[in-house]
Protein backbone atom coordinates (compact mmCIF):
# COMPACT_ATOMS: atom_id res chain seq x y z
CA UNK A 1 0.00 0.00 0.00
CA UNK A 2 3.17 2.75 0.94
CA UNK A 3 4.66 1.85 -2.26
CA UNK A 4 1.13 2.68 -4.25
CA UNK A 5 0.87 6.02 -1.99
CA UNK A 6 4.33 6.78 -3.00
CA UNK A 7 4.06 6.21 -6.75
CA UNK A 8 0.93 8.38 -7.00
CA UNK A 9 2.79 11.55 -5.40
CA UNK A 10 5.79 10.55 -8.33
CA UNK A 11 6.23 13.08 -10.52
CA UNK A 12 8.69 11.40 -12.65
CA UNK A 13 8.42 11.17 -15.98
CA UNK A 14 7.22 7.60 -16.32
CA UNK A 15 5.32 7.25 -13.17
CA UNK A 16 2.07 6.55 -15.08
CA UNK A 17 3.48 3.59 -16.10
CA UNK A 18 5.15 2.62 -12.76
CA UNK A 19 1.33 2.41 -11.37
CA UNK A 20 0.03 0.00 -13.83
CA UNK A 21 -0.29 -3.30 -11.99
CA UNK A 22 1.45 -6.43 -14.17
CA UNK A 23 -1.66 -7.30 -16.02
CA UNK A 24 -2.51 -3.32 -16.80
CA UNK A 25 1.37 -3.20 -18.32
CA UNK A 26 0.09 -6.33 -21.00
CA UNK A 27 -2.66 -4.48 -21.75
CA UNK A 28 -0.75 -1.34 -22.58
CA UNK A 29 1.29 -3.46 -24.97
CA UNK A 30 -1.54 -5.02 -26.56
CA UNK A 31 -3.27 -1.48 -27.02
CA UNK A 32 0.33 0.11 -28.13
CA UNK A 33 0.48 -2.59 -30.35
CA UNK A 34 -2.64 -2.55 -31.65
CA UNK A 35 -2.35 0.71 -32.36
CA UNK A 36 0.50 1.18 -33.73
CA UNK A 37 0.05 -1.89 -36.63
CA UNK A 38 -3.16 0.12 -37.22
CA UNK A 39 -1.48 2.93 -38.41
CA UNK A 40 0.90 1.18 -40.74
CA UNK A 41 -1.71 -0.48 -42.36
CA UNK A 42 -4.34 2.48 -42.74
CA UNK A 43 -1.23 4.80 -44.05
CA UNK A 44 -0.27 1.98 -46.83
CA UNK A 45 -2.70 3.66 -48.87
CA UNK A 46 -1.61 7.28 -48.65
CA UNK A 47 1.88 6.43 -49.60
CA UNK A 48 0.44 4.08 -52.35
CA UNK A 49 -1.99 6.46 -53.76
CA UNK A 50 -0.35 7.97 -56.80
CA UNK A 51 0.94 4.58 -57.78
CA UNK A 52 -2.49 3.29 -57.62
CA UNK A 53 -4.30 6.28 -59.78
CA UNK A 54 -1.19 5.78 -62.76
CA UNK A 55 -1.58 1.42 -62.61
CA UNK A 56 -5.72 1.70 -62.94
CA UNK A 57 -5.64 5.19 -64.76
CA UNK A 58 -7.95 6.83 -62.64
CA UNK A 59 -8.51 10.63 -61.62
CA UNK A 60 -7.54 12.19 -57.64
CA UNK A 61 -11.00 12.73 -57.39
CA UNK A 62 -11.90 8.91 -57.87
CA UNK A 63 -8.74 8.02 -55.79
CA UNK A 64 -9.67 9.89 -53.08
CA UNK A 65 -12.70 7.71 -53.18
CA UNK A 66 -10.65 5.14 -51.14
CA UNK A 67 -9.67 7.40 -48.23
CA UNK A 68 -13.26 8.19 -48.05
CA UNK A 69 -14.72 5.27 -48.26
CA UNK A 70 -11.95 3.34 -45.83
CA UNK A 71 -13.04 6.22 -43.11
CA UNK A 72 -16.88 6.17 -43.93
CA UNK A 73 -16.76 1.97 -43.28
CA UNK A 74 -14.38 2.44 -40.03
CA UNK A 75 -17.51 4.37 -39.05
CA UNK A 76 -19.43 1.51 -39.37
CA UNK A 77 -16.57 -0.82 -37.83
CA UNK A 78 -16.04 1.74 -34.75
CA UNK A 79 -19.84 1.94 -33.77
CA UNK A 80 -19.81 -2.05 -34.45
CA UNK A 81 -16.83 -2.82 -31.94
CA UNK A 82 -17.61 -0.17 -29.35
CA UNK A 83 -20.93 -2.01 -28.91
CA UNK A 84 -19.19 -5.31 -28.88
CA UNK A 85 -16.79 -3.90 -26.41
CA UNK A 86 -19.17 -3.39 -24.05
CA UNK A 87 -21.01 -6.79 -24.68
CA UNK A 88 -18.45 -9.05 -25.08
CA UNK A 89 -15.54 -7.29 -23.61
CA UNK A 90 -12.33 -4.82 -24.36
CA UNK A 91 -9.76 -7.48 -25.10
CA UNK A 92 -11.95 -9.69 -27.15
CA UNK A 93 -12.96 -6.96 -29.43
CA UNK A 94 -9.31 -6.13 -30.06
CA UNK A 95 -8.43 -9.12 -30.94
CA UNK A 96 -11.23 -9.10 -33.07
CA UNK A 97 -10.91 -6.11 -34.83
CA UNK A 98 -6.81 -6.11 -35.73
CA UNK A 99 -8.02 -9.75 -37.59
CA UNK A 100 -10.00 -7.51 -39.72
CA UNK A 101 -7.47 -4.98 -40.73
CA UNK A 102 -5.10 -7.06 -41.07
CA UNK A 103 -7.06 -9.76 -43.41
CA UNK A 104 -8.48 -7.13 -45.30
CA UNK A 105 -5.23 -5.05 -45.81
CA UNK A 106 -3.30 -7.70 -47.07
CA UNK A 107 -6.38 -8.48 -49.61
CA UNK A 108 -6.13 -4.96 -50.73
CA UNK A 109 -2.65 -6.15 -52.51
CA UNK A 110 -4.16 -9.02 -54.87
CA UNK A 111 -6.90 -6.79 -56.22
CA UNK A 112 -7.07 -6.98 -60.09
CA UNK A 113 -8.93 -3.66 -60.75
CA UNK A 114 -10.34 -0.31 -58.76
CA UNK A 115 -13.61 -1.63 -57.80
CA UNK A 116 -12.46 -4.85 -56.04
CA UNK A 117 -9.78 -2.47 -54.17
CA UNK A 118 -12.43 0.10 -53.18
CA UNK A 119 -14.75 -2.86 -51.77
CA UNK A 120 -11.39 -4.32 -50.19
CA UNK A 121 -10.24 -1.41 -48.59
CA UNK A 122 -13.65 -0.76 -47.00
CA UNK A 123 -13.96 -3.99 -45.28
CA UNK A 124 -10.23 -3.37 -44.39
CA UNK A 125 -11.96 0.19 -42.63
CA UNK A 126 -14.41 -2.36 -40.55
CA UNK A 127 -11.10 -3.41 -38.02
CA UNK A 128 -9.36 0.08 -38.93
CA UNK A 129 -12.37 1.84 -37.21
CA UNK A 130 -13.13 -0.59 -34.25
CA UNK A 131 -9.11 -1.06 -32.96
CA UNK A 132 -8.91 2.19 -31.41
CA UNK A 133 -11.99 2.30 -29.23
CA UNK A 134 -11.34 -1.15 -27.91
CA UNK A 135 -7.82 -0.42 -26.95
CA UNK A 136 -8.37 2.90 -25.99
CA UNK A 137 -10.66 1.82 -23.43
CA UNK A 138 -8.56 -0.86 -22.30
CA UNK A 139 -5.64 1.10 -21.07
CA UNK A 140 -8.47 3.68 -19.88
CA UNK A 141 -9.78 1.62 -17.40
CA UNK A 142 -6.69 0.21 -16.12
CA UNK A 143 -4.96 3.24 -15.92
CA UNK A 144 -4.80 5.78 -12.73
CA UNK A 145 -6.83 9.29 -12.83
CA UNK A 146 -4.43 11.50 -11.81
CA UNK A 147 -1.62 9.95 -15.26
CA UNK A 148 -4.54 9.21 -17.42
CA UNK A 149 -4.42 11.44 -20.11
CA UNK A 150 -0.66 10.13 -20.46
CA UNK A 151 -0.93 6.98 -20.48
CA UNK A 152 -3.69 6.80 -22.90
CA UNK A 153 -1.15 9.23 -24.91
CA UNK A 154 1.55 6.84 -25.05
CA UNK A 155 -1.02 4.28 -26.35
CA UNK A 156 -1.37 6.94 -29.22
CA UNK A 157 1.88 7.88 -29.93
CA UNK A 158 2.33 4.31 -31.51
CA UNK A 159 0.24 6.12 -33.98
CA UNK A 160 3.52 7.72 -34.90
CA UNK A 161 5.49 4.32 -34.63
CA UNK A 162 3.68 2.71 -36.86
CA UNK A 163 3.84 5.98 -39.47
CA UNK A 164 7.69 5.69 -39.50
CA UNK A 165 7.65 2.12 -40.19
CA UNK A 166 5.42 2.26 -42.89
CA UNK A 167 7.97 5.28 -44.52
CA UNK A 168 10.73 3.38 -44.53
CA UNK A 169 9.48 0.09 -45.81
CA UNK A 170 7.90 2.45 -48.72
CA UNK A 171 11.24 3.67 -48.99
CA UNK A 172 12.48 0.36 -49.45
CA UNK A 173 9.73 -0.96 -52.11
CA UNK A 174 9.64 1.95 -53.99
CA UNK A 175 13.12 1.70 -54.93
CA UNK A 176 13.41 -1.91 -55.03
CA UNK A 177 10.69 -2.76 -57.12
CA UNK A 178 9.04 -0.46 -60.05
CA UNK A 179 5.62 1.40 -58.57
CA UNK A 180 2.90 -1.06 -60.35
CA UNK A 181 4.46 -3.72 -57.78
CA UNK A 182 5.77 -1.60 -55.30
CA UNK A 183 2.02 -0.66 -54.14
CA UNK A 184 0.76 -4.54 -53.62
CA UNK A 185 4.08 -5.64 -51.73
CA UNK A 186 3.15 -2.27 -49.18
CA UNK A 187 -0.36 -3.65 -48.49
CA UNK A 188 1.17 -7.52 -48.34
CA UNK A 189 3.11 -6.52 -45.27
CA UNK A 190 0.20 -5.78 -43.27
CA UNK A 191 0.23 -9.22 -42.39
CA UNK A 192 2.27 -8.24 -39.39
CA UNK A 193 -0.55 -7.27 -36.94
CA UNK A 194 -1.58 -10.95 -37.58
CA UNK A 195 1.26 -12.11 -34.97
CA UNK A 196 -0.05 -9.44 -32.09
CA UNK A 197 -3.19 -11.40 -32.21
CA UNK A 198 -1.51 -14.30 -30.96
CA UNK A 199 0.17 -12.91 -28.10
CA UNK A 200 -2.94 -10.84 -26.87
CA UNK A 201 -5.00 -14.05 -26.85
CA UNK A 202 -2.38 -15.62 -24.27
CA UNK A 203 -1.77 -12.24 -22.02
CA UNK A 204 -4.24 -9.98 -21.82
CA UNK A 205 -7.38 -9.47 -19.67
CA UNK A 206 -9.83 -6.69 -19.40
CA UNK A 207 -10.10 -4.88 -15.87
CA UNK A 208 -11.49 -6.43 -13.49
CA UNK A 209 -13.79 -3.62 -11.63
CA UNK A 210 -14.96 -2.25 -14.78
CA UNK A 211 -15.53 -5.74 -16.16
CA UNK A 212 -17.73 -6.47 -13.30
CA UNK A 213 -20.27 -3.25 -13.57
CA UNK A 214 -20.20 -3.79 -17.32
CA UNK A 215 -21.54 -7.46 -16.62
CA UNK A 216 -24.17 -6.24 -14.10
CA UNK A 217 -25.03 -3.48 -16.04
CA UNK A 218 -28.69 -4.56 -17.91
CA UNK A 219 -28.22 -2.00 -20.51
CA UNK A 220 -24.49 -2.56 -21.54
CA UNK A 221 -23.65 -2.01 -24.98
CA UNK A 222 -26.98 -0.41 -25.88
CA UNK A 223 -26.98 1.96 -28.52
CA UNK A 224 -29.87 4.30 -28.07
CA UNK A 225 -28.55 5.13 -24.33
CA UNK A 226 -26.24 7.37 -25.75
CA UNK A 227 -28.76 9.45 -27.19
CA UNK A 228 -31.27 9.31 -24.17
CA UNK A 229 -30.91 11.93 -21.10
CA UNK A 230 -28.21 13.32 -20.50
CA UNK A 231 -25.94 11.94 -22.75
CA UNK A 232 -28.04 13.08 -25.93
CA UNK A 233 -26.25 16.37 -25.49
CA UNK A 234 -22.34 14.63 -25.25
CA UNK A 235 -22.87 12.63 -27.84
CA UNK A 236 -23.91 15.54 -30.29
CA UNK A 237 -20.80 17.61 -29.04
CA UNK A 238 -18.55 14.91 -28.77
CA UNK A 239 -19.37 13.79 -32.59
CA UNK A 240 -18.97 17.31 -33.61
CA UNK A 241 -15.70 17.58 -31.95
CA UNK A 242 -14.55 13.96 -33.31
CA UNK A 243 -15.51 15.43 -37.21
CA UNK A 244 -13.59 18.32 -36.64
CA UNK A 245 -10.54 17.45 -35.52
CA UNK A 246 -10.62 13.94 -37.93
CA UNK A 247 -11.65 16.23 -40.94
CA UNK A 248 -8.47 18.22 -40.66
CA UNK A 249 -5.86 15.41 -39.88
CA UNK A 250 -7.42 12.78 -42.67
CA UNK A 251 -7.10 15.91 -45.45
CA UNK A 252 -3.63 15.84 -44.34
CA UNK A 253 -2.85 12.18 -44.02
CA UNK A 254 -4.37 11.48 -47.25
CA UNK A 255 -3.11 13.80 -49.34
CA UNK A 256 0.25 14.69 -48.53
CA UNK A 257 2.12 12.12 -49.94
CA UNK A 258 0.54 13.50 -53.27
CA UNK A 259 1.32 17.41 -52.29
CA UNK A 260 4.74 16.34 -52.05
CA UNK A 261 5.27 14.85 -54.62
CA UNK A 262 3.36 16.94 -57.18
CA UNK A 263 3.52 19.94 -56.05
CA UNK A 264 6.56 20.27 -54.44
CA UNK A 265 8.07 18.17 -56.86
CA UNK A 266 10.18 15.65 -54.19
CA UNK A 267 10.96 12.23 -55.37
CA UNK A 268 10.21 9.05 -52.80
CA UNK A 269 13.74 9.57 -51.71
CA UNK A 270 13.84 13.11 -51.16
CA UNK A 271 10.37 13.29 -49.31
CA UNK A 272 11.64 10.81 -46.46
CA UNK A 273 13.18 13.80 -44.97
CA UNK A 274 10.21 15.46 -44.64
CA UNK A 275 8.17 12.64 -43.65
CA UNK A 276 11.09 11.85 -40.85
CA UNK A 277 10.72 15.65 -38.96
CA UNK A 278 6.79 15.38 -39.16
CA UNK A 279 6.69 11.89 -37.69
CA UNK A 280 9.22 13.40 -35.17
CA UNK A 281 7.19 16.07 -34.35
CA UNK A 282 3.88 13.57 -33.98
CA UNK A 283 5.66 11.23 -32.02
CA UNK A 284 6.87 14.14 -29.38
CA UNK A 285 3.14 15.72 -29.85
CA UNK A 286 1.19 12.76 -29.16
CA UNK A 287 3.95 12.47 -25.49
CA UNK A 288 3.64 15.69 -24.72
CA UNK A 289 -0.12 16.33 -24.98
CA UNK A 290 -0.71 13.67 -22.75
CA UNK A 291 1.36 15.30 -20.35
CA UNK A 292 -0.44 19.15 -21.09
CA UNK A 293 -4.43 17.43 -21.10
CA UNK A 294 -3.53 16.10 -17.41
CA UNK A 295 -1.94 19.42 -16.35
CA UNK A 296 -4.11 21.90 -18.23
CA UNK A 297 -7.51 19.78 -18.65
CA UNK A 298 -8.64 18.02 -21.70
CA UNK A 299 -10.59 20.71 -23.24
CA UNK A 300 -7.70 23.25 -23.24
CA UNK A 301 -5.35 21.19 -24.65
CA UNK A 302 -7.30 20.33 -26.97
CA UNK A 303 -8.36 23.96 -27.78
CA UNK A 304 -4.97 25.61 -28.05
CA UNK A 305 -3.22 22.79 -30.46
CA UNK A 306 -7.12 23.20 -32.71
CA UNK A 307 -6.23 26.86 -33.32
CA UNK A 308 -2.16 25.96 -33.90
CA UNK A 309 -2.96 22.88 -36.28
CA UNK A 310 -5.76 25.40 -37.91
CA UNK A 311 -2.83 28.18 -38.53
CA UNK A 312 0.09 25.67 -39.45
CA UNK A 313 -1.89 23.74 -42.25
CA UNK A 314 -2.66 26.86 -43.74
CA UNK A 315 1.09 27.77 -43.55
CA UNK A 316 2.38 24.59 -45.24
CA UNK A 317 0.19 25.38 -47.91
CA UNK A 318 1.17 28.97 -48.64
CA UNK A 319 4.70 28.50 -48.83
CA UNK A 320 5.98 29.73 -52.13
CA UNK A 321 7.24 27.20 -54.80
CA UNK A 322 11.06 26.62 -54.24
CA UNK A 323 11.44 27.30 -50.52
CA UNK A 324 11.06 23.18 -49.65
CA UNK A 325 13.45 23.98 -46.79
CA UNK A 326 10.30 26.21 -45.25
CA UNK A 327 8.18 23.01 -45.80
CA UNK A 328 11.12 21.26 -43.97
CA UNK A 329 11.11 23.34 -40.64
CA UNK A 330 7.15 23.68 -40.93
CA UNK A 331 6.66 19.88 -40.84
CA UNK A 332 8.12 19.42 -37.49
CA UNK A 333 5.53 21.73 -35.35
CA UNK A 334 2.88 20.66 -37.50
CA UNK A 335 3.21 16.89 -36.86
CA UNK A 336 3.81 18.30 -33.14
CA UNK A 337 0.00 20.15 -33.20
CA UNK A 338 -2.15 17.60 -35.08
CA UNK A 339 -0.70 14.42 -32.85
CA UNK A 340 -0.68 16.24 -29.36
CA UNK A 341 -4.62 16.88 -29.99
CA UNK A 342 -5.59 13.61 -30.07
CA UNK A 343 -3.02 12.75 -26.65
CA UNK A 344 -5.69 13.73 -24.93
CA UNK A 345 -8.88 12.46 -27.28
CA UNK A 346 -8.75 8.75 -26.18
CA UNK A 347 -9.41 9.53 -22.40
CA UNK A 348 -11.61 12.64 -22.72
CA UNK A 349 -13.88 10.36 -24.81
CA UNK A 350 -13.78 7.22 -22.62
CA UNK A 351 -14.60 9.97 -19.59
CA UNK A 352 -17.44 11.34 -20.86
CA UNK A 353 -19.86 7.74 -20.54
CA UNK A 354 -20.33 5.88 -17.90
CA UNK A 355 -18.86 1.93 -18.27
CA UNK A 356 -21.77 0.42 -19.15
CA UNK A 357 -22.09 2.40 -22.71
CA UNK A 358 -18.10 3.70 -22.51
CA UNK A 359 -17.19 1.63 -25.68
CA UNK A 360 -20.57 2.20 -27.37
CA UNK A 361 -20.07 5.75 -27.03
CA UNK A 362 -16.50 6.48 -27.76
CA UNK A 363 -17.17 4.02 -30.66
CA UNK A 364 -19.93 5.98 -32.36
CA UNK A 365 -18.53 9.57 -31.74
CA UNK A 366 -14.94 8.96 -32.57
CA UNK A 367 -15.90 7.38 -36.02
CA UNK A 368 -19.38 9.24 -36.47
CA UNK A 369 -16.46 11.99 -36.89
CA UNK A 370 -14.54 10.13 -39.14
CA UNK A 371 -17.11 9.13 -41.67
CA UNK A 372 -18.02 12.87 -41.92
CA UNK A 373 -14.61 14.22 -41.43
CA UNK A 374 -13.61 11.72 -45.02
CA UNK A 375 -15.86 14.34 -47.00
CA UNK A 376 -12.83 16.70 -46.95
CA UNK A 377 -10.22 14.32 -48.32
CA UNK A 378 -12.19 13.76 -51.35
CA UNK A 379 -13.55 17.21 -51.70
CA UNK A 380 -9.43 18.04 -51.74
CA UNK A 381 -8.69 14.94 -54.48
CA UNK A 382 -11.98 16.59 -56.91
CA UNK A 383 -10.68 20.68 -56.39
CA UNK A 384 -6.82 20.13 -56.16
CA UNK A 385 -4.37 18.93 -53.80
CA UNK A 386 -2.52 22.06 -52.68
CA UNK A 387 -4.71 24.86 -51.53
CA UNK A 388 -7.71 22.78 -50.53
CA UNK A 389 -5.71 21.59 -47.77
CA UNK A 390 -6.61 24.73 -46.44
CA UNK A 391 -10.09 23.12 -45.78
CA UNK A 392 -7.79 20.64 -43.02
CA UNK A 393 -8.14 24.28 -41.15
CA UNK A 394 -11.78 24.61 -41.21
CA UNK A 395 -12.15 21.42 -38.96
CA UNK A 396 -10.03 21.96 -36.97
CA UNK A 397 -12.15 25.41 -36.30
CA UNK A 398 -15.38 22.91 -36.10
CA UNK A 399 -13.44 21.39 -33.48
CA UNK A 400 -12.90 24.57 -31.26
CA UNK A 401 -16.69 25.32 -31.22
CA UNK A 402 -17.93 22.00 -30.53
CA UNK A 403 -15.38 22.28 -27.09
CA UNK A 404 -18.20 24.61 -25.54
CA UNK A 405 -20.74 22.25 -25.65
CA UNK A 406 -18.80 19.58 -23.20
CA UNK A 407 -17.75 19.21 -19.80
CA UNK A 408 -13.95 18.99 -18.62
CA UNK A 409 -13.32 15.94 -16.92
CA UNK A 410 -9.53 15.54 -15.65
CA UNK A 411 -9.65 13.93 -12.95
CA UNK A 412 -12.69 11.68 -13.28
CA UNK A 413 -12.64 8.08 -12.02
CA UNK A 414 -13.44 5.06 -14.21
CA UNK A 415 -14.86 2.16 -12.78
Amino acid sequence: MNAIAATDEDTRPFAWYRTLSPRGRRAFAGAFGGYGLDSYDYWVLPFSIGAIIAYFGISTGTGGLLGTVTLVVSAIGGAGAGILADRIGRVRTLQLTVATYTLFTVACGFAPNFETLLVLRGLQGLGFGGEWAAGAILIAEYAKPKFRGRTVAFVQSSWAVGWGLLVFVQTIAFTAAPDDIAWRILFWTGVIPALLVLWVRRNVQDADEATERRERSASKGSFTAIFKGDLLRTTLFAALLSTGVQGGYYTLATWLPTYLKKTRELTVINSTGYYAVLIAGAFIGYVCGGYLTDLLGRKKNIWIFAVLSAVLIFAYTQVPHGANGLILVLSFPLGFSMSAIFAGFGSFLAELYPTEVRGTGQGFTYNFGRAIGAIFPTVVGFYGVGGALVLGAVGYGIAALALFGLPETRGRVLA
